[in-house]
């Protein structure tokens, strides 16, 4: 859970949008563009599991529905 929390810490400091996540097919999205987040901050996240989308998000397998 904890690797969970510092990510989405992570993330708030680039957005705090109404519905930043959704969850599809055991993959979780979180909606922030990979272009807004620096790349020491997107090093970071792809350990704790999230990897940059193509445009508008981040996608884990780890913190999926499943």
């Amino acid at each position: 859970m904890d690797d969970l929390i510092n990510a989405l810490t992570i993330f708030r400091k680039y957005a705090n949008p109404a519905s930043p996540t959704h969850c599809e097919h055991d993959t979780l999205y979180v909606m922030i563009s990979p272009a807004e987040v620096s790349a020491e901050d997107r090093a970071t996240l792809a350990e704790l599991g999230f990897h940059a989308g193509e445009e508008l998000s981040f996608y884990s397998f780890r913190f999926g529905s499943a």
